[in-house]
Parts: C-alpha cells; sequence; structure tokens
C-alpha cells in the first residue's frame, strides 16, 4: 500500500508539469526538480534527488539543453565546473578530464551511462543528443555504486519517455560552413500499459578546416541514426523498458595544423606552420549500435530491479600518422567490440530511516583490433634505412662499407589484437538517517569489483632488402637480395580485485538544505598498449637485417667484420601493460536553496589524490600512443554553481571550478623530473555564465513570446604536456539563442563562438614537432520546430 501511495504521489507531480503526462509515469520513482520543470526519472540505485545526494553534482533539463545548444557530450565542457572534454580528432577520441582526472586513449575516467545502461567503451560516448530529456554530470568518485572508471565522475543520460511525451516533433536545421540536420519523433501512449517511441535524424557538417595539400575541407561530417523506446506496465508494481538505438558516422580529419620543430633544431618547414597539410586521406567510420532492457518490481518492502544492455561497435579509423604533406607511415586501425553488461539492485523504498542499496554487476566485452601501420617511401628511408645505415656505418677506419636498401615498399607491419575483458562485482551502501538528531545521517558503502584482461596479439613485419659491401680488397663492390623477418604472436593475462569504500555524513535541516563531508575512493582498470608492436618490431627489425646477412652464403665470410646488433629481447609485458589508476577523493559541500526556490547555490571543495595516474603520450619512435603510469599526483579544488529565477521570465545561472592539479612523484629518468608541474588536459578555471529572458507578448498576438538565451564559458591555463612546455591561456567562448515561438512551433536564430575567438582546442608533439587543432570559429544557423 506504501508503495502505491509513492507511485501515485510522484505520478501527480511528473502530470502538473507536462500537458502530456498522465498517471502512467507513477511508476517512476526518482522525481528531480530544478526550478524550470518537474521531471520523472527512474533509477536503480537512489531514493533522493541529486540536490539531496551527499556529492557535487550539475543537471540539466531539456530546456537548458536546448537553450546551451547542447548537441553532444562534448558540448558539456566549460558549462559544468571542473569538467573539461576538449572538441578535437573525431567520435573515437572522446577524452573527458573532472577534478584533475581524465583519459586521452584507452580507458575512461569518468563514466557514462544512458538510460541506466553503462557505456564500457569512450570510443561510443560521443553520439547524438536529439532525444534527450535529462543530463547529470556527477563529479567525484562513483566507485562504489557505479564501480570501474569512474573515478572522476560519472555522466547519466535520459531519454524522453513516450508516457510522458506526446505526439509528433519535427526539427529542420541549417548553418554556415555547409550544415544542416533533420530530425523526426513520435511519441504515442498506446494504452495506460503501453506508450513507445521512435524517431530518427541526418545530419551533415560541411566542415570548418581545409587542408592546404589538396584545397578540400578535411572535417566533414555524415552522421545519421534512429532510436526507439518502448515502456510496458503490466500491473502498478512493474515496469518493463525497452530501448534500441543505431547511429552511423562517417567523419573526415583531422584537422592537426603544424606548429614547428620542438627540439630545438633549425626548422625545415616553416612555410607549413600553422597549416594543416596530409597527402593521404584521414576519417573516421563508425557503427554503433546499443539496446537495453530495464525491469523494475516494487514489493512491500523493496524495490528490485534488473538492467541488461548490449553494445555493438564497428569502426575503422584512418590516418596519416605523421600529420605533414611527406609520404612517412600510415595507421589503418579497426575495431570490432560487442559488450554484454547486467546489473541487478535490491533497494529500500523511499521514505524510511535505513536506506540500502545492494547489488551485483558484470559485464564481458569482446574486442578485436586490427592496427595495421604502412610505411611509404620517405618513413621506410628516415625510420628504417637511415637507422640501420648508421649503426653499418660505426666501423672502424680501412673496414668495408655497408649499406642497406629496403626494397619492400610501402612496408606493411601488420597486427590483430584481442583483448577481451571481464568484470563482476558484488556490493552494498546504507544511510542511516536521523543519527542522534533530526537531519543528521551517515552513509558507509564498499564494492568488491573483479576484472580480468586478456591480450591475444600478432604482429609481424616481413621485408625484403638489398644489401651492398664494398672494401679495397674486393674487385667490385657486392650486392645480394635478402629478407628479414620479425614477428611477436602471444597471449597475455592479469587481473585485479579492488575494494572501493565511501564513507559520508551529511546534514539537512530541510529538504531543500544540506551540508555533506565525504570520503570515497575510485580506480580506473590497467589494460595493454597495442600500439605499442610497431616500436617493438622496428627495434627488433635492425637486428634481423644482420641476422640475414650473417646466415647469407656470401656474407658470411664478412660476419667477423659485421657490427653485432643485440636483440631487444623484450618482455612483452612490461612494454604493453599499464597498472590501474588509483584515487582517493576528500571532499565537503552543500545544497541551498532560498526565496521559496528561486535561488539554488551548490558549494564543495575537495581534495584527490591519485596514485599510478594514466598518462597518454607518444611512443619514442612516434609510432603510436601509449598509456604510462606517472606516479603520484594531488588535485585541490573548490566548485561553486548559482542558479536564480529573477522573475517570472528572467533566469540567470553561473558555475566556477578551480582545479589546481600537479604531480607530486613522477620521475622518469636523471633528465626527466616532472614533480610539481601541471598535470595535462587539465584547466586550473572553467567558469560559465548564462542567462534566460522571456518576452511574453499579448493575447492574440502573432507569437506567444519571444526568449533570448546567452551563455558565455571559459577554460583555462590549460598545460598540453607533462613538461608543461605548450599550454592554452585562459580562454571564452559567447554563443547565443533567439527563439520565436508560437504555440507547438518556434523558429530559434543562434550564433556560437560569437566573439570569433581563436584558441587551441587540442595540442600535440609528434616525432619532435608540435601539432594544434583549433576550436571551431563563429557559426550562425537557423532551427525549425514543430509538434503536431
Amino acid at each position: 500500500m506504501k508503495t502505491r501511495l509513492i507511485f501515485t504521489t510522484l505520478a501527480l507531480a511528473a502530470t502538473a508539469a507536462a500537458s502530456a503526462t498522465t498517471h502512467d509515469t507513477l511508476r517512476d520513482t526518482t522525481r528531480v526538480i530544478d526550478i524550470e520543470e518537474v521531471v520523472v526519472i527512474a533509477t536503480p540505485k537512489e531514493n533522493t534527488r541529486l540536490r539531496q545526494q551527499a556529492l557535487s553534482a550539475t543537471s540539466l533539463s531539456q530546456a537548458d539543453i536546448r537553450s546551451r545548444q547542447i548537441a553532444s557530450v562534448k558540448s558539456l565542457s566549460g558549462l559544468v565546473p571542473n569538467l573539461f572534454i576538449p572538441d578535437y580528432g573525431s567520435k573515437l577520441t572522446t577524452s573527458v578530464y573532472v577534478r584533475g582526472i581524465g583519459s586521452r586513449i584507452n580507458t575512461p575516467a569518468v563514466g557514462l551511462y544512458v538510460d541506466n545502461v553503462p557505456f564500457i567503451d569512450k570510443s561510443a560516448f560521443d553520439f547524438n543528443y536529439s532525444d534527450i530529456e535529462r543530463i547529470d554530470v556527477m563529479r567525484g568518485p562513483q566507485g562504489t555504486l557505479y564501480g570501474r572508471n569512474t573515478m572522476g565522475g560519472l555522466i547519466r543520460v535520459f531519454t524522453k519517455s513516450p508516457f510522458t511525451y506526446q505526439g509528433t516533433d519535427v526539427q529542420l536545421s541549417a548553418a554556415t560552413y555547409n550544415d544542416y540536420k533533420v530530425m523526426l519523433k513520435h511519441y504515442h501512449r498506446i494504452s495506460e500499459q503501453f506508450a513507445f517511441s521512435v524517431g530518427t535524424f541526418y545530419e551533415h557538417k560541411g566542415g570548418f578546416f581545409k587542408n592546404a595539400f589538396d584545397g578540400k575541407r578535411i572535417d566533414t561530417d555524415d552522421e545519421a541514426g534512429g532510436r526507439i523506446r518502448a515502456i510496458w506496465l503490466p500491473n502498478a508494481n512493474l515496469k518493463l523498458d525497452f530501448t534500441a538505438n543505431y547511429e552511423y558516422t562517417n567523419q573526415g580529419g583531422y584537422p592537426y595544423a603544424y606548429t614547428g620543430r620542438t627540439d630545438g633544431e633549425e626548422e625545415d618547414r616553416a612555410e607549413y606552420i600553422g597549416t594543416i597539410s596530409y597527402n593521404r586521406p584521414s576519417g573516421y567510420r563508425r557503427n554503433l549500435a546499443n539496446g537495453g532492457l530495464s525491469i523494475e518490481h516494487h514489493a512491500r518492502n523493496f524495490i528490485l530491479s534488473s538492467v541488461t544492455g548490449f553494445q555493438y561497435l564497428h569502426d575503422r579509423m584512418t590516418l596519416d600518422q605523421d600529420f605533414t604533406e611527406a609520404d612517412i607511415y600510415t595507421l589503418v586501425q579497426k575495431q570490432d567490440a560487442k559488450t554484454l553488461s547486467q546489473e541487478i539492485v535490491l533497494k529500500s523504498n523511499p521514505g524510511t530511516r535505513w536506506q540500502w542499496t545492494t547489488g551485483v554487476s558484470g559485464f564481458y566485452q569482446w574486442l578485436d583490433t586490427g592496427a595495421p601501420v604502412t610505411f611509404h617511401d620517405e618513413g621506410i628511408s628516415s625510420l628504417i634505412e637511415d637507422n640501420i645505415n648508421a649503426g653499418l656505418a660505426q666501423l672502424p677506419a680501412g673496414a668495408p662499407t655497408l649499406s642497406a636498401s629496403v626494397t619492400t615498399r610501402p612496408l606493411l607491419v601488420p597486427g590483430h589484437f584481442k583483448t577481451p575483458v571481464l568484470n563482476g562485482a558484488i556490493y552494498h551502501q546504507s544511510t542511516l538517517n536521523d543519527l542522534f538528531t533530526e537531519g543528521l545521517s551517515l552513509t558507509v558503502g564498499l564494492r568488491l569489483d573483479y576484472e580480468k584482461l586478456w591480450l591475444d596479439y600478432d604482429s609481424r613485419c616481413d621485408m625484403g632488402f638489398d644489401f651492398g659491401v664494398s672494401a679495397p680488397f674486393l674487385p667490385q663492390p657486392i650486392s645480394r637480395s635478402l629478407a628479414a623477418s620479425v614477428r611477436f604472436a602471444g597471449k597475455e593475462h592479469t587481473d585485479y580485485l579492488q575494494l572501493l569504500p565511501k564513507f559520508t555524513l551529511q546534514y539537512a535541516w530541510n529538504s531543500e538544505n544540506n551540508v555533506y563531508a565525504t570520503v570515497s575512493r575510485g580506480y580506473r582498470s590497467g589494460g595493454y598498449n597495442i600500439q605499442m608492436f610497431s616500436d617493438l618490431i622496428q627495434a627488433d627489425l635492425r637486428t634481423a637485417m644482420i641476422d640475414a646477412v650473417k646466415q647469407d652464403e656470401v656474407f658470411g665470410n664478412f660476419a667477423g667484420m659485421i657490427p653485432d646488433f643485440p636483440s631487444s629481447d623484450v618482455d612483452v609485458t612490461d612494454a604493453t601493460l599499464y597498472k590501474p589508476e588509483y584515487a582517493w577523493n576528500y571532499e565537503a559541500g552543500a545544497h541551498l536553496t532560498a526565496a521559496g526556490g528561486k535561488l539554488q547555490t551548490d558549494l564543495a571543495f575537495f581534495y584527490m589524490d591519485t596514485r599510478d595516474q594514466q598518462i597518454s603520450r607518444f611512443a619514442e619512435t612516434g609510432l603510436g600512443r601509449i598509456t604510462v603510469n606517472a606516479g603520484k599526483s594531488r588535485s585541490i579544488g573548490a566548485e561553486a554553481s548559482l542558479r536564480a529565477r529573477l522573475t517570472d521570465n528572467f533566469l540567470l545561472n553561473g558555475s566556477y571550478g578551480y582545479t589546481y592539479a600537479t604531480f607530486t612523484d613522477y620521475v622518469v629518468s636523471d633528465t626527466e623530473n616532472y614533480n610539481g608541474r601541471y598535470v595535462p588536459f587539465v584547466p586550473k578555471h572553467t567558469f560559465h555564465i548564462g542567462g534566460q529572458y522571456r518576452f511574453v507578448l499579448r493575447k492574440n498576438a502573432i507569437l506567444d513570446n519571444i526568449t533570448v538565451d546567452a551563455n558565455y564559458r571559459a577554460a583555462g591555463r590549460i598545460y598540453w604536456t607533462e613538461q608543461n612546455n605548450a599550454s592554452q591561456p585562459f580562454y571564452g567562448t559567447l554563443d547565443g539563442r533567439l527563439s520565436f515561438n508560437k504555440g507547438n512551433g518556434q523558429v530559434a536564430l543562434w550564433i556560437t563562438n560569437a566573439l570569433n575567438k581563436r584558441y587551441q582546442a587540442f595540442y600535440f608533439e609528434s616525432m619532435n614537432r608540435g601539432f594544434e587543432q583549433q576550436g571551431r570559429p563563429l557559426q550562425v544557423g537557423i532551427d525549425l520546430r514543430c509538434n503536431f
């Protein structure tokens, strides 16, 4: 009976907020209230709305998403305190940084859930936000309830419920730089027990940047996809929620402009500084499909939830990896990933003094990666022939002259890797309310997380070459065609067992005001650097060439005169494995509400101690990026956000984040000591201020109202390297939107980067050269929306 009363109360709240809402939404269990609207959202693990929980978080409603022009996860950067997601590369590269913790490649440091289904691989993080109802960004480790790879925080995305929204939505958009998109969505409630939604979209982006080599736009993008959702309520205590979506992406790339040499040597490409110049095509194609089934049953004393998820990702990245017009080498990376996840959660009914959550979860990911590297003429000459001939030249005076010339052109270094992951966890969290006094609560949680990783690798290189010997005692030079072969094939595995505790003390003097202190631990899983195999092959190729020479029937006579190049005798585990990263988070904060709910303020202060921090860097030869463990780092900072409704038609919001993240124990060698240096890709300051004013017109006017939105976001300083030798100073961009509204129709004019601010969105160094991607320039567009 108590459960049904809760259902009914929540349904009435939702009905008051949305004209199309019916009492069918009463099965959703967590009511989230902000200044503008009431939204009913089901979450399997929590019983209270976000601002009543002891954590630093930001919620963005559907109105926020529209007014702030949030089109994907990368659009959140700067709108949330201490959240930085650099917009560079392709949808493959979604690098999320929170409070000094983040990841450019491999395992993410911030988790993502969509309709309560986890997205395990960050290659899938960047998807279209055309059907989104709400976004929650939770900062600090969420490991106790959400497990691995949430040590920086968690992003939760919720799509629109067909019980809440009704009718057909149509949107047409066009913008400068040859951008346009169309979206069609339909929401239909068939009965009191069943509703469904279906939607599709297509978007084309003409590209902002040109490749000087061929004069074409390099960052074009075509995307298409669709989503379906069905909710069935067999009875008052049972809810089944099914979702499925598919997206296809075909992107050009990558707009990396040359910035100059980084080794102090004389500049040899001065005419290309500030210019993008690729001679080989680059781009990214992705097929992404997701499915989820959530089952929620309400019993007398508890709520039982089951969430099953499946994800299929098939992509292909082509990359001119020297990023120049020179014909050095290219990479083609193909991923085929399938992930099956399952979570079962038991939690107490809301409103009880003892609130508890217990769950088990697990997933298995199949991941096959093909990553062949192809060396072209200039790469063979500079990276292979010059290397071997420099070694052959180290002979005493009077010795024979030796030379080698590679005849296999282009030279392919194929690689195939299987890296499956198995994860399982059990967890419990309890909150005792009204401890000693009314409003005081204590939360204690613990998660036991197990993960096992495998690596099945096969990478090789078969190379033909001409070897020559000339000497005064030879009547004529000798040259013969030979072959060298190097192969790395084998299997590796490792596993981890983690304990992730959480302790929280909170005092709430009413439902809208509270202060808290919390201590929690998170971790990011380890893995294998499969791009290291190109380096390993190159290191052993010189030795294989010399061995082939010495075993030749002719050159064997000169074996004593030919220098030895000993094998690197590589330990594959040491060369490729990187360890998990751990962080303890100490945090104190407050959620404050005044003026009858018209003013909301959130504050947080944190200290994060991180060990074995994972840092992305290019391998020494420049052949691909790898992840290394960088000792220890420390992050100290604060977060503040404010939201105020000054009048019925005037809304202001703002946020500020400060992070001081430095290495405390990161010594690579006698000459490389990064202690005290800033952690890369972490803005010291993030800032956002925005406002909305609605002009309500007189009755029977042509329009109902005109809405003006303006948002200014800023971040910096951002250091791009561990050496802190390159950085982006503090910068900001201004966006605006002017909407003309009539009934269920809207025409909106918008602008992004209105001040046309020039800034670095990304910077990196490779092969002693620097490259950057500039931020997107000023763009204007128009949106047409209609609901019927």
